[in-house]
């Protein structure tokens, strides 16, 4: 009985690291991007999007809620004078179309030879992504021509962003 019991305690032993390596699970892939706002939020300076405790206080994806997306199309933050000046993304879009980012930072950054910026407006919102190694979801943006919305699969965080070419 004794050595039953040490064989098992071994194995115990021994099974434990192998639960340990598992990566946290990363938040639910957006099926969608977020419909187009009707009635538009005032933009506060320093604004916290924090709407429950233990969620980050940027933009981020609450289950099918875009919180921080309701500025409407009259945010001139997001205003482009040549909307998609160097072309359309083609790539593919949400759930299904992950892409691994491979350098730069958030005024130059690439995947698969495609290249993009971060708006200035969201550049404090992209803090802690891993421009050699995190993958994004690219949505489109319904209430800002041009621009085209990044989402973190990591962190569950957004931010717009401009297609800059191939």
């Amino acid at each position: 009985m004794k050595t039953i019991q040490l064989v098992f305690a071994a194995l115990l032993v021994l099974a434990v690291p192998a639960f340990a390596q598992h990566p946290a699970p990363h938040p639910v892939i957006p099926k969608s991007g977020p419909r187009a706002v009707a009635s538009p939020h005032v933009v506060e300076a320093n604004r916290n999007f924090s709407d429950k405790p233990g969620h980050p206080s940027v933009p981020h994806v609450d289950g099918k809620t875009w919180v921080g997306h309701d500025s409407g199309a009259g945010d001139a933050r997001y205003h482009l004078d040549k909307p998609w000046e160097h072309g359309r993304f083609t790539g593919g879009f949400g759930r299904g179309h992950e892409w691994h980012l491979a350098g730069g930072g958030p005024n130059r950054f690439w995947f698969n030879n495609w290249y993009w910026t971060v708006a200035p407006a969201d550049i404090s919102y992209c803090d802690g992504w891993l421009w050699d190694s995190d993958d994004i979801v690219i949505y489109a943006d319904p209430d800002h021509d041009g621009w085209y919305l990044a989402y973190n699969v990591r962190l569950g965080t957004y931010v717009h962003v401009e297609y800059l070419g191939a």
